[in-house]
């Protein structure tokens, strides 16, 4: 009987969802640079995830260049759907100080989640990496896993990782001297903690790197 309920639910959620989306089209002066296919909602079934470079160009601080847009798509009755649409949390074409060395961004989908994985130069030396996790959880996609490198070529690596859903963070800050001769130019911090906050990001808020945590006990910040 459970199982003749399941099957009901998800059949009716089905034909909902055939009525309310919108038939997925690619926007005019739109290229496909990457897709990926994987069950995000756990109904069976893969959904089709693709990233567009856009023909309209953005300027701020970390975001340069052609916008990039990534939709979620579902496969309804052998079409596909519009399930979600977004345009702030994967960077612009020509982020950073060698945007033409930047990796394009990588996605995977393990466990019904949605990994975005990011790389830029912030300078001819510093290099910032991302990866962000999102699942499908009370009718929407949220983040519930960060995790950021921010290394140098020689000086330094900082790990900031945090498990929104277990709530456990890592800041891992490792110096190093350039060579012999030189001072070690920060000192090493390791810190583990629970962040206790109930905060809720919701993919349509989230844009990365301008979020911050601060480090009970310090003065320190880090951002995802």
């Amino acid at each position: 009987m459970k199982d003749l309920f399941s099957f009901l639910a998800i059949l009716l959620f089905s034909i909902l969802q055939a009525q309310e989306l919108k038939d997925f089209r690619a926007p005019n002066g739109y290229k496909k640079i990457v897709e990926v296919k994987g069950d995000l909602d756990k109904d069976g079934k893969a959904e089709t995830v693709i990233v567009f470079l856009t023909d309209r160009k953005v300027e701020s601080d970390f975001n340069k260049g052609y916008l990039r847009e990534i939709f979620i798509l579902k496969n309804i009755n052998d079409k596909l759907k519009t399930w979600k649409r977004n345009s702030n949390i994967i960077f612009a074409s020509d982020t950073g100080f060698y945007p033409e060395s930047s990796p394009l961004p990588d996605l995977q989908i393990k466990n019904n989640c949605l990994i975005i994985s990011q790389q830029f130069n912030t300078n001819s030396r510093h290099t910032q990496s991302y990866k962000h996790t999102f699942r499908f959880q009370n009718g929407d996609f949220y983040l519930i896993g960060s995790v950021g490198n921010f290394n140098d070529t020689c000086e330094f690596n900082i790990l900031n990782d945090i498990n929104f859903s277990t709530g456990k963070v890592i800041v891992d800050e490792q110096y190093y001297p350039c060579n012999e001769e030189e001072e070690t130019p920060g000192k090493n911090f390791y810190k583990e903690f629970i962040y206790k906050s109930k905060l809720s990001v919701k993919m349509d808020n989230f844009i990365p790197g301008e979020n911050s945590i601060r480090i009970p006990k310090t003065n320190k910040y880090f951002n995802f």
